[in-house]
């Protein structure tokens, strides 16, 4: 899978889905999920993981890991949303499995208010 395509890039991008989306939130991750294109499009992804959580290193480790655990369920995510995965302090001493459901759930609770919210729009 080829990322660069798939990712949020500008701070405008990151914005728009942190604002104008439904959020989700866990232990150690929030999830921002936005509608930002048509149907067809794929989901575009961002991260954000501030120097709170640690030093470039522990980071880039998370980071790494939030990824991995997204491209594991990409085919999963609503087509044409836009998805932030905010970590919170204390993420990179979590197990990879808690930290797996901690997303997976924040994923699917933002689903659910993004399908509501979109229905009673409509």
């Amino acid at each position: 899978m080829n990322w660069s395509s798939h990712r949020l890039h500008t701070g405008d991008e990151f914005r728009a889905v942190t604002r104008g989306g439904v959020r989700s939130a866990r232990s150690h991750v929030v999830v921002h999920l936005s509608l930002l294109t048509q149907e067809g499009d794929a989901p575009r992804v961002g991260f954000v993981v501030s120097k709170r959580i640690g030093n470039a290193v522990v980071r880039n480790r998370v980071t790494r890991r939030l990824r991995e655990i997204v491209r594991s369920r990409f085919e999963t995510l609503p087509p044409g949303s836009g998805i932030v995965l905010r970590a919170l302090p204390g993420i990179d001493e979590q197990p990879f499995a808690e930290l797996e459901a901690d997303v997976v759930g924040a994923l699917g609770a933002a689903t659910r208010k993004l399908e509501r919210r979109t229905r009673t729009v409509s």
